[in-house]
């Protein structure tokens, strides 16, 4: 594959757009001399930024999607929006990724109805890495998925292999299945039958993991059902928050103490740069056809650079045509054969 990538960035994502997402956008062409961006949203609004930047082309989409809206209803009505039109692209050929820090399950909707799955992929899957401070860790699915089949997460812990490795770097993951106790007899049935499944199927599976094995990056991916995902990550995220709000008046309180928080200031910079979500940028809808990186809604232009990066570097990577090879292949996941809804 040429290094020369074209990623669609939904310009109206997120809640500091469009002039956050123009500021990530710039610094992540000033970045990668071979990348290309088509920005879509309002003429207005991407029309001149397209002028003022030679490797970014200007799409225009007169409707977005917003965060209240329901997001299959509106991905359906709203042809013209951001998010469809930047999907569209991909399905065309135009693009060869998608980023957008707009309303996740639009997104969501939006890359299955328009860019398709995987062959092979019965659900596609939200990932994202966990910013823990001793090394990256995925989890898997993070709330594309409420309600799954333990088959389900053999192929999420397929997909996730493929972007651990390639994308994030480390080789031979261990995955393990996110339950209430390390045995292999624990937890519900569905755990039960998710865990007898990944031994049989998953060759880098290595047992149960706990809650509190994410931080300390025990494994190297967790993978569960997107309801638990969703409220372990957003567990994780409000908890972060929460310390370094609290670390932040401890310093500050008195002399002494701002004193100290002075000679710990490279150190604190460094450890919230590692746990940092906006190190990736978003997290990858795994199992679509071409790249898909949803960024939060509150994203810096650092995550938004960072987001349309990793993007570009999906698509260099190959990771949806491996994840085809993976999981589309005989023998490798147990039959989960219910109609995509």
């Amino acid at each position: 594959m040429p290094d020369k990538v074209i990623i669609a960035v939904d310009a109206m994502g997120g809640d500091g757009a469009p002039g956050v997402v123009l500021e990530g956008c710039a610094a992540a062409l000033a970045a990668d001399p071979d990348l290309h961006v088509v920005l879509c949203g309002p003429a207005d609004v991407v029309g001149p930024f397209s002028v003022a930047h030679e490797r970014c082309t200007a799409q225009p989409a007169e409707e977005v999607i917003s965060m209240g809206e329901h997001p299959a209803n509106a991905v359906r009505r709203k042809k013209d929006s951001s998010i469809v039109v930047g999907c569209r692209l991909v399905k065309e050929g135009a693009a060869q990724g998608f980023f957008s820090a707009g309303s996740t399950g639009a997104c969501l909707a939006a890359a299955t109805l328009v860019m398709g799955r995987v062959r092979g992929v019965s659900r596609p899957a939200l990932a994202t890495v966990i910013p823990s401070p001793v090394r990256p860790v995925v989890l898997t699915d993070i709330g594309a998925n409420a309600d799954c089949k333990p088959a389900y997460l053999v192929q999420f812990a397929q997909m996730a292999t493929v972007y651990m490795e390639k994308v994030v770097g480390v080789a031979n993951p261990r995955v393990a299945l996110l339950n209430i106790g390390e045995e292999d007899t624990k937890g519900s049935a569905f755990a039960q039958e998710a865990h007898a499944l990944l031994r049989e199927h998953v060759p880098n599976f290595a047992g149960n993991g706990e809650g509190c094995d994410i931080l300390p990056a025990k494994f190297d991916i967790f993978v569960t059902d997107g309801f638990t995902g969703n409220v372990c990550l957003k567990t994780i995220e409000g908890t972060s928050k929460t310390l370094f709000k609290a670390l932040k008046g401890i310093f500050m309180n008195t002399l002494f103490t701002k004193l100290g928080a002075l000679a710990l200031k490279g150190g604190l910079k460094g450890l919230m740069e590692r746990v940092s979500p906006d190190t990736y940028g978003g997290a990858p809808l795994l199992g679509v056809r071409g790249a898909c990186i949803v960024g939060h809604g509150s994203s810096s232009p650092l995550a938004v650079k960072n987001g349309v990066l990793t993007t570009a570097r999906t698509v260099r990577e190959r990771v949806s045509e491996t994840i085809e090879q993976t999981v589309g292949a005989p023998d490798t996941a147990p039959e989960a054969s219910d109609p995509v809804r």
